[in-house]
């Protein structure tokens, strides 16, 4: 067996045994589904923020809930606080890089909102003081890690704790609990 074969056999057998363990999840899924859909609902918003691949997962999901997930709906109004280098970099500039979520969150969140913070470490300092953030504004706070869960599900309401330590594997179970996220979505605000 070649080593690309030896390779593509590990990370397959590692991702289907995480995917395998989402029926565990399906709780949490659910209560999350129902809290994203509720603020729709009421007119509210989600927000999404995450370093890294965390933070494309924010700007994917985002634009799937404004733009359309699979079928032509209206638009939703979702965010990624990941997406404005000015706000960004000026904020990292003149108040530090942990605060970059925080400080967007104090002045685009109400209460209502869903915040939810993308870090697979659960210990993203920047992610939780967002997360720390949205509470105080009365948002309904969400957390995505990987499965040890850290500070980011201690302080969320919501703590989806994807069934993986291994960070590659959190992500791709991230995104398919995303994608199960704006199936839902899309059948609850089908055009009639």
């Amino acid at each position: 067996m070649s080593d690309l074969a030896a390779i593509f056999d590990t990370q397959l057998a590692a991702h289907h045994a995480a995917t395998q363990r989402l029926g565990e999840c399906l709780p949490v899924i659910e209560k999350l589904s129902a809290a994203i859909i509720s603020a729709l609902q009421a007119g509210k918003k989600v927000l999404f923020f995450g370093n890294g691949g965390s933070a494309a997962d924010a700007q994917h999901l985002a634009a799937e809930f404004v733009i359309r997930y699979r079928i032509n709906r209206r638009s939703l109004p979702a965010l990624a606080l990941t997406t404005d280098t000015s706000m960004l970099t000026a904020c990292g500039n003149d108040f530090g890089y942990e605060t970059v979520f925080a400080r967007q969150i104090e002045g685009l969140a109400n209460a209502g909102d869903v915040a939810i913070g993308i870090t697979t470490s659960g210990n993203s300092a920047n992610v939780v003081a967002g997360l720390i953030e949205a509470k105080n504004k009365g948002c309904v706070t969400v957390s995505f890690t990987a499965e040890g869960g850290g500070k980011a599900a201690e302080i969320a309401d919501i703590a989806f704790k994807a069934p993986s330590p291994v960070t590659a594997h959190a992500q791709e179970c991230h995104m398919i609990v995303g994608h199960i996220l704006c199936e839902q979505v899309d059948r609850v605000f089908a055009p009639a």
